[in-house]
């Protein structure tokens, strides 16, 4: 997904914007030399406090980037390095630890439950279906309330659920109204982005940058605090959306094309019969996958018109026994000459037998969320076809389909698989927090009374927080033991709808920001840049750091970015003497720009996939929106905050 390539080209973007900013500092100090006769010394003079947690900072970036392993498990390193290295961080084994009980990782990791208790009661997927029902065949109206809505649910809970649950309803809002699905499903995500920007808890980014700007200037966020600015920039993106953004999505999924036509399954499933002479008669399944050579998978046995589906491994093959396998063609030409096998070529396997299957088998594709155990692991390692009575048929990451050799194939975040499965498997996947059932869409699937005992604990939770009635913490944590005592989720609901790899990523990263601030690496940072103050204005400087900060959470993610960035952000705005409070709302709406990149946000990576997409194609139709809002963000917070 995020291959080398564009690895190098990520980090060669950064190095040119980080070297054309040394040069101007350089410029500048000379500007500075020739006005004053002498060179001005910065407020933080370099030490060995700020070089270790600079070079912290550069290892620990470029390991998000490479991803040896998961960013979550990465982010723990840095409370680690922290303490062991307590003389140079400057940093306690308390605040070194500090992110693990932070405020403001206890109020993401209870929304998290607010919004599966509100997913689950089928909520947004009954506004989705009436928003289906409206909208009819115009593409750009469809865009357009899909936004509105994306964009009102995603102020008040987690938006990947939102969109996980809403990625089935565009899907066949485009196949039947005839438009790509493709050209709906990058506006879902990025409406859902800009939508988490309206509130405090729209999204985990807010709620960390709130907590930052709480301790370093004594300013939380509100609940309300940025929405005036939240909904501009919503309505600047959807219009973005509806003009050149709509010319510049791909209709990389056919409107025609069902399931096999977009898997490019015709080639690799064939029924075959089974001669006297065949090598396989009298072998379990279990048998002849434990010795086969060649690449293939008997998905269904038809013995005397009776079809067997999975678990077939005990099952023993027989003279006339027709078998429906995956294989390539050059594979199949192998059986055909070596193992006894004939195939019957006017029964080659269509579309619609394999997307009406037999009764109690069901046809569906699954997505790999980026907190999945999948993510990393091969399926021999996970034992995903023994486990759980399927048949795996194809796999899709972005553009690319694979076939053959699926037992290799590490998964990450954002995979499509194709399978075919029992209900019972199907209502253990819907249960189970590492699948996302990507094609499966009932409009009726909603319980009246969940739904209504589920939005009323999420109006509770924003009444208390709006008028200070309590801590936002404990407002949140009420709320999701609320969720669970009223039965909108039941207790094992409670954990697996928490995301255990963001918390570990914020318990790890808070303590980095702590400790930018506390070493002086954000005093030191922030007089490098004050130096192009010579050179441009503060409002420049500010766009500067929005560039940056977006340009960074394309690559390590939103979070990420906004905890290394804000204590920087604010040692320039302290320094300029400009309101820091200004720096604070650019690096946080920044952090949430990460339009150019499938990888930058959940979100997106969701969609890549499901949309057929290209990498290229996150840069084609996102890079011109990054832009634009890196001029017009910081000139409303300049507008409506002040200097």
């Amino acid at each position: 997904m995020f291959n080398l390539k564009n690895k190098v080209l990520f980090v060669l973007l950064i190095i040119l914007i980080l070297s054309s900013l040394f040069s101007a500092n350089i410029l500048a100090q000379d500007i500075n030399f020739e006005n004053n006769g002498e060179l001005a010394e910065p407020e933080s003079q370099l030490n060995a406090s700020i070089i270790f947690i600079m070079l912290l900072i550069a290892v620990l970036v470029t390991l998000f980037i490479w991803e040896p392993m998961p960013i979550s498990m990465l982010a723990v390193l840095v409370p680690i390095a922290l303490a062991f290295f307590i003389n140079l961080s400057n940093m306690t084994v308390e605040e070194a630890l500090s992110g693990f009980g932070n405020s403001a990782t206890i109020t993401v990791m209870s929304m998290f439950v607010f919004s599966a208790g509100i997913q689950r009661s089928g909520a947004v997927q009954l506004l989705g279906d009436k928003i289906s029902k409206i909208t009819g065949s115009n593409p750009r109206r469809q865009i357009a309330l899909i936004s509105a809505l994306t964009g009102s649910t995603s102020g008040f809970i987690n938006n990947t659920p939102v969109v996980a649950a809403l990625i089935p309803m565009v899907r066949e809002l485009g196949r039947k109204t005839k438009v790509s699905p493709s050209k709906l499903l990058i506006p879902l995500s990025y409406t859902a982005m800009l939508g988490g920007t309206v509130t405090l808890i729209g999204t985990s980014t807010n709620l960390l940058a709130s907590e930052v700007s709480d301790r370093i200037i004594g300013h939380p966020f509100h609940l309300f605090e940025f929405t005036g600015l939240g909904i501009i920039v919503l309505f600047i993106g959807v219009f973005y959306l509806l003009t050149i953004g709509y010319k510049l999505i791909p209709a990389r999924l056919d409107v025609e094309s069902n399931l096999t036509d977009e898997y490019e399954m015709r080639d690799y499933l064939t029924e075959v019969l089974i001669g006297e002479d065949c090598v396989y008669v009298g072998k379990s399944v279990a048998e002849i996958e434990a010795d086969k050579e060649l690449d293939y998978d008997i998905i269904r046995i038809i013995r005397n018109g009776k079809q067997f589906m999975e678990p077939l491994n005990a099952k023993t093959i027989r003279p006339g026994d027709h078998l429906i396998i995956r294989a390539k063609q050059e594979t199949l030409l192998e059986l055909v000459k070596n193992k006894g096998m004939t195939t019957m070529a006017e029964l080659i396997v269509n579309g619609k037998s394999i997307e009406q299957p037999l009764k109690g088998e069901i046809l569906v594709e699954i997505v790999v969320p980026a907190h999945s155990l999948m993510v990393n692991k091969t399926m021999e390692e996970i034992n995903l076809l023994q486990r759980y009575d399927c048949n795996v048929l194809a796999l899709r990451r972005g553009e690319e389909i694979t076939h053959q050799k699926m037992t290799d194939y590490r998964f990450k975040a954002g995979d499509l698989i194709l399978m075919l499965v029992t209900e019972n498997t199907l209502e253990r996947m819907r249960a189970n927090s590492n699948f996302i059932i990507d094609r499966e869409y009932d409009p009726n699937f909603f319980d009246r009374k969940k739904m209504y005992i589920s939005i009323a604990i999420l109006a509770y939770f924003i009444i208390t927080v709006a008028f200070n009635l309590l801590p936002v913490a404990i407002a949140a944590l009420s709320g999701a033991f609320m969720m669970v005592l009223s039965g909108c989720i039941n207790k094992k609901e409670f954990f697996s709808a928490i995301d255990w790899e963001v918390y570990f990523l914020l318990s790890g990263l808070i303590p980095m920001g702590l400790a930018i601030e506390k070493s002086g690496t954000a005093s030191y940072l922030a007089a490098q840049i004050l130096n192009l103050s010579s050179l441009m204005p503060p409002i420049f400087i500010m766009m500067l750091i929005y560039l940056i900060t977006s340009l960074m959470a394309n690559i390590i993610g939103n979070n990420a970015s906004v905890l290394l960035m804000l204590p920087i952000a604010i040692g320039t705005a302290q320094q300029l003497g400009v309101n820091p409070f200004a720096f604070v709302l650019t690096t946080t709406f920044a952090a949430s720009a990460a339009f150019a990149s499938p990888v930058g946000y959940q979100t997106n990576l969701m969609v890549y996939s499901s949309g057929g997409f290209k990498f290229k194609d996150f840069i084609v139709v996102g890079a011109p929106l990054q832009l634009i809002l890196t001029v017009v963000v910081p000139l409303l917070i300049r507008l409506f905050w002040g200097f």
